[in-house]
């Protein structure tokens, strides 16, 4: 493990706030996946993935993807059960993990570099373990890997509806309950550290989010059902076998960055710098901020995978 590099600033566009980018639905293997495309604005970019967190979209990578087209053709997916993607018959992190590498198999633009936040970080880290062929460099935000102290993360608070038979049932009802104004603002409290660098427009869009969840029948199960993967898959991970997670990142041979926000209220802050200690060419870089770093400090998180990508070619040139 070492420190990240940032990459010069003025190598990244001016500041905007770009609209979510042009998505549309793609029938793969029976059920339909949402992709939202980030076109490069550089003829020698390369293919780029980013993968969302739970209860997340493709929306949540607006920012971070059009700052790097100058490098990176990118694409977003929403996964299964969230977003515009169709529900799943499961919900764990080995099934979200395959429909990855299906859509990268699919869209034939592998090896990409593969982002991933939270639970789309423990996707990526799968994906780039067991297919290392179809990962050039890896990129983890609040990465959710396994920890065992869920009162340093404010989803301990949903463990009870693991145990409670069609838990789904009780969490659809209390999301009924919450006006969307009132969750989006939720949603927002704790995933971000510092609000005032939300504008206005993220917030109509995270409020348009909730309301996209409120008309789906299906989301309360999907979150619950991938809530208890993400758990019973840490649990795994502190059991003998090939399933840990954590065996998994220290299998990973791509160039790794990651962040971690030092007031994430979701990920135990130390996993972090656990991944970069496990993952043999990693990079480290925490930063002041909450879960999604990504939506809350874009262009920091932009000139950390510049640098990267820079520290990449160079090994290239070298060899």
């Amino acid at each position: 493990m070492k420190p990240a590099t940032l990459g010069p600033d003025d190598l990244l566009p001016a500041d905007r706030i770009p609209p979510p980018w042009p998505g549309r639905s793609v029938l793969l293997d029976g059920s339909v996946i949402h992709v939202r495309d980030t076109p490069a604005t550089a003829p020698d970019a390369e293919p780029a993935l980013y993968v969302h967190g739970l209860a997340g979209s493709a929306q949540n990578w607006t920012d971070l993807a059009g700052l790097l087209a100058g490098r990176l053709d990118g694409q977003a997916v929403d996964l299964p059960g969230f977003g515009h993607s169709d529900p799943a018959s499961r919900y764990t992190i080995g099934s979200f993990a395959d429909r990855i590498v299906r859509w990268i198999e699919h869209s034939d633009r592998g090896p990409v570099h593969l982002f991933g936040n939270s639970l789309g970080g423990a996707v990526a880290v799968r994906v780039a373990a067991l297919r290392p062929e179809l990962v050039r460099t890896l990129t983890l935000i609040s990465p959710a890997l396994p920890f065992l102290d869920f009162r340093r993360s404010l989803q301990g608070r949903m463990l009870p509806l693991l145990v409670i038979p069609r838990g789904e049932r009780l969490a659809a009802w209390r999301l009924a309950q919450l006006a969307p104004e009132l969750m989006a603002q939720q949603v927002l409290e704790a995933c971000i550290a510092d609000l005032t660098r939300i504008g206005e427009q993220r917030r109509r869009e995270a409020l348009e989010e909730i309301r996209l969840r409120h008309q789906t029948e299906h989301h309360a199960a999907a979150y619950v059902r991938t809530f208890r993967g993400i758990v019973s898959s840490f649990l795994r991970s502190y059991l003998p076998g090939s399933g840990s997670l954590w065996r998994m990142a220290a299998a990973v041979r791509a160039p790794t960055l990651v962040i971690g926000g030092r007031q994430d209220r979701l990920v135990d802050v130390r996993v972090a710098p656990q991944t970069a200690q496990v993952i043999p060419d990693s990079r480290l870089l925490m930063l002041d901020a909450g879960h999604v770093a990504q939506m809350e400090l874009p262009r920091t998180v932009a000139r950390a995978v510049l640098g990267l990508l820079d520290d990449v070619a160079q090994v290239r040139d070298r060899g």
